[in-house]
């Protein structure tokens, strides 16, 4: 189960980074809103288009996955490899020194 989500939460973070590389930034057509119809199209509301849309699933799912992997490892169930609790090993006995006679 945890396998399938780590390989989910490697292509959503993949894909995520790619979605907003893609799209343009906000200020790109700065001048051109500034020529015809003012600054309205520049500091309004543009609703979301196709590609907005596409990253806020994408966040969505990272999220979700991220949230369910830190479960699964964070659990009392997982594995560790430190043992619940550690003793100190014995010390040998000391030998009386040969040359001090």
């Amino acid at each position: 189960m945890t396998s399938v989500l780590i390989g989910l939460h490697i292509l959503v973070s993949i894909a995520l980074i790619v979605i907003v590389l893609l799209q343009m930034g906000k200020g790109a057509q700065a001048g051109a809103s500034f020529g015809a119809g003012g600054s309205q199209a520049m500091f309004g509301s543009t609703g979301g288009n196709f590609m907005s849309k596409v990253t806020a699933g994408a966040a969505i799912i990272f999220m979700l996955t991220s949230l369910s992997l830190a479960y699964f490892y964070g659990s009392a169930s997982s594995k560790t490899v430190m043992p619940s609790s550690v003793t100190a090993p014995a010390q040998p006995a000391a030998t009386p020194d040969q040359n001090s006679k």
